[in-house]
């Protein structure tokens, strides 16, 4: 079933706020189901082009919902409307189903101040634009705002910095929601790689050193994550994406930094790991892994912990 989107949208709202997130989560084909709803039916945006045909607020929004608040070009003004005020106690009704992790709070840029504005924001680690942080901090003073991130999640509630930063948040989400390889054939479709927050874990090998353009690279990266248990040879590797095995190895120390077969066992440590994590017994997941003991495992996470 698609998770439901909505784009809560005022007038003067950033385009890209909307428009960017948007194409990233329709690209993951039906996982997501968009809607577009405001005070009013149209909206002017800030490139002048018009956003017509907007939903009324709801009085509720489904559980599981994602609800996404756009910045707008001029927050210092845009956010004392009567629609944005409108908004803002359609918000404040909402808070009892976000504090409970019912719906997902996205704010986009200076989205972050209206939320801020509707009480969410009360002691959640957050961000937005950085020449907005002040109004930010003004409008909750008890938010633990971070600045300098591309995007925050704290308990169940998302907040991102400017503009693009839309975007990645939106990626996040989809990994989130939907898996690392359907988020990375959304981030390849854009032309674009994954970028995490401070606060982030590490991204898992899935998703790290992807942010290339080569196509041999791709393939091979795509080719040992489909099956990383099987035993690949570096010979069958290089045939199977039509360039040498001597090019590959140089690519790969190139563009990313290690070798093809640090790579793929960095894979089968993460898939090991995901194994451990179910409950599996050592020898077991190591197996599945496409190592050949538990004690080859070992020796492996010793390597990458040192």
């Amino acid at each position: 079933m698609a998770v439901p989107v909505w784009f809560l949208t005022l007038p003067g709202v950033m385009t890209l706020d909307i428009t960017g997130p948007a194409e990233t989560l329709q690209l993951a084909g039906d996982a997501f189901s968009l809607r577009y709803i405001g005070p009013q039916e149209s909206v002017p945006t800030s490139t002048g082009m018009t956003i017509g045909q907007l939903a009324p607020l709801p009085e509720n929004l489904p559980d599981g919902s994602l609800l996404v608040v756009p910045g707008v070009a001029d927050s210092s003004v845009a956010f004392d409307t009567p629609q944005a005020i409108a908004a803002q106690h359609w918000l404040m009704r909402l808070q009892p189903a976000i504090y409970a992790r019912q719906i997902t709070l996205v704010c986009i840029c200076s989205g972050a101040i209206l939320a801020a504005r509707s009480g969410l924001l009360r002691g959640i680690h957050c961000t937005t634009h950085h020449e907005v942080i002040h109004r930010l901090k003004s409008a909750e003073p008890t938010a633990i705002i971070k600045e300098n991130r591309i995007f925050v999640e704290d308990r169940g509630i998302c907040t991102s910095a400017g503009i693009t930063a839309g975007i990645d948040l939106a990626l996040h989400l989809i990994h989130r929601l939907c898996g690392p390889q359907t988020a990375l054939a959304v981030a390849r479709e854009m032309v674009i790689w994954f970028r995490r927050s401070g606060d982030d874990p590490q991204l898992s090998p899935w998703l790290r050193y992807r942010n290339h353009l080569n196509p041999a690279i791709h393939r091979t990266q795509d080719l040992l994550i489909a099956r990383p248990e099987r035993d690949w040879s570096l010979e069958e590797i290089a045939g199977r994406v039509h360039v040498s095995a001597r090019h590959l190895t140089r690519l790969f120390r190139q563009h990313l930094g290690i070798s093809v077969r640090d790579y793929h066992e960095q894979l089968r440590l993460a898939l090991a790991r995901q194994r451990l994590q179910q409950g599996e017994g050592t020898e077991k997941a190591a197996l599945a892994a496409g190592f050949s003991s538990s004690r080859q495992l070992r020796r492996a996470l010793q390597r990458w912990q040192e």
